[in-house]
């Protein structure tokens, strides 16, 4: 058996309405279907990334994600980008605020932080 690549990462949302908004518009990642789950009382956005997937749910009911200190679990999601100067100017323009770029000291490239409607941090790597 060999893992080679992620197939998808899944997150939990607040407001699918929110997520289409900022996923699909802002971060421009095509939706590839969109479902309600009746079972669940919960919308589904499947978007692209890459050669692989990001799935939504859209739960209203979600407790609140646990931070400060951080809890067991997905700490963040990271986004390669080719340029990060230019990702962050688009997202700026876009109103979406990042943090000062730094340097990561284990692979010695630039990376920032920027965080979604509910506050998950999120990242860029060049």
């Amino acid at each position: 058996m060999t893992f080679d690549r992620l197939h998808h990462v899944a997150i939990i949302v607040s407001s699918r309405e929110k997520a289409k908004e900022f996923y699909g518009e802002k971060l421009g990642l095509p939706i590839l279907r969109e479902s309600f789950r009746p079972d669940k009382g919960d919308w589904k956005l499947d978007l692209r990334l890459g050669d692989g997937e990001l799935e939504i749910f859209a739960v209203p009911s979600a407790p609140a994600r646990p931070s400060y200190p951080e809890a067991l679990g997905l700490r963040h999601l990271a986004f390669r980008v080719d340029d990060i100067r230019k990702a962050v100017a688009e997202l700026e323009g876009k109103g979406i605020a990042c943090e000062p770029i730094r340097v990561d000291p284990c692979s010695g490239r630039p990376f920032t932080f920027f965080r979604d409607p509910d506050g998950l941090p999120l990242e860029l790597h060049e």
